[in-house]
């Protein structure tokens, strides 16, 4: 049985947050195009640490979802859902790993007011 044949294991991941910067857009070695991101989400109440955000990696390939967080302006309030993907990678400093979401869905839930 793999983990994925497991009824108790599931990577889902839903996030409501802002964007910190703007998206950054680059050719993977396949020719096709990722767009990488941040989200800066609330931490839950009740946490003790003393920060009250944290910023969350997140990167998507698929178009519609692009479109979306493109859209977007840092500020705005963006629905994400995804999984938790693992990267790794080598340098000179060793082997290097880091978590992000990757997004199959994205969507703005509210634009950021401006100051006009």
């Amino acid at each position: 049985m793999t983990v994925t044949d497991d009824p108790h294991s599931d990577n889902a991941v839903f996030l409501r947050g802002r964007l910190a910067a703007e998206p950054l857009t680059r050719e993977l070695p396949s020719g096709d195009e990722i767009l990488t991101f941040r989200l800066t989400v609330d931490r839950p109440p009740g946490d003790e640490a003393r920060s009250r955000v944290d910023s969350i990696d997140c990167a998507t390939v698929v178009a519609r979802a692009r479109r979306s967080v493109e859209r977007a302006q840092p500020g705005d309030v963006l629905e994400v859902t995804g999984a938790l993907h693992r990267r790794f990678w080598r340098s000179s400093a060793g082997l290097g790993s880091r978590y992000e979401v990757m997004v199959s869905s994205a969507r703005s839930a509210r634009r950021r007011r401006s100051d006009a």
